[in-house]
């Protein structure tokens, strides 16, 4: 059973005032993306899963039109409040509201891991890409979030942990497009306690959405028995580690 998208769209529209007071991770992969974009200029360039507009300025400055697109429509109200430059358009990646072959460059940093149809996706990216058009990609992978995942997996049978396709399988449905590079890193956020973990899933709108998930918490006392269990690495004074499988990825339209 695939997400609701719909409650995607409203947990990071709720989220939208408070994201970027949280976001320091999703920052650092940003400007590591950042890094691939080199010097070449594109006359279209499309931000999918814009978010806040983090981007926006190296984006609007190295194409002549920037769409900044998200699914959730509270995100693109506080980018644009932040008067950041181009378009904003809410819709999905999986069906663009775009013309074909209408885009030089699609950058996406840490929205695609919500597209659960592949074919459908890569459909949609080699249909509105213009034949050599670049795509970067910041997205995660399946470890993200392992230790939360492998604690609440010792309390129950519920899906309290967001899953992400793997993402060598996810690339198989890219067949429009050479893959130029793709690099992988694990990094590994620190908090003082599980408690302040889950608040930042929360805030960064982040949290469970599955369908197969509990009601809830799973409940006060399931909560505090996952909260014991959770891995502690001791190696770094006792704080809580959750670790994001992070994927860059740059593909060429063929």
């Amino acid at each position: 059973m695939l997400r609701d998208k719909r409650l995607v769209a409203a947990s990071f529209s709720k989220a939208a005032n408070r994201y970027d007071q949280v976001a320091n991770l999703q920052r650092r992969i940003a400007d590591h993306l950042s890094q691939w974009l080199g010097h070449e200029s594109a006359e279209v360039a499309l931000d999918l899963g814009s978010g806040t507009g983090y981007a926006n300025a190296w984006l609007a400055g190295c194409s002549t039109r920037l769409i900044n697109l998200d699914l959730a429509e509270g995100m693109l109200r506080y980018a644009r409040s932040l008067n950041n430059e181009g378009s904003f358009t809410v819709g999905d990646a999986e069906c663009l509201p775009l013309a074909d072959q209408s885009c030089d460059l699609i950058w996406s940093s840490l929205a695609l891991q919500w597209s659960e149809q592949p074919t459908l996706l890569f459909n949609e990216l080699a249909r509105v890409t213009s034949p050599g058009a670049r795509v970067l990609i910041a997205t995660l992978g399946p470890e993200t979030l392992c230790e939360l995942r492998e604690a609440w997996a010792k309390v129950d049978q519920h899906q309290h942990v967001n899953r992400f396709i793997d993402v060598d399988q996810w690339l198989t449905h890219a067949n429009a497009f050479e893959r130029v590079r793709h690099e992988q890193v694990r990094e590994v956020e620190r908090f003082d306690t599980v408690s302040q973990l889950i608040r930042s899933l929360r805030d960064l709108g982040a949290h469970n959405v599955n369908p197969d998930r509990a009601p809830g918490l799973g409940g006060q006392r399931s909560l505090r028995k996952m909260i014991e269990l959770y891995a502690i690495d001791s190696t770094h004074k006792q704080q809580v580690p959750a670790t994001y499988d992070v994927h860059y990825i740059e593909l060429k339209r063929r």
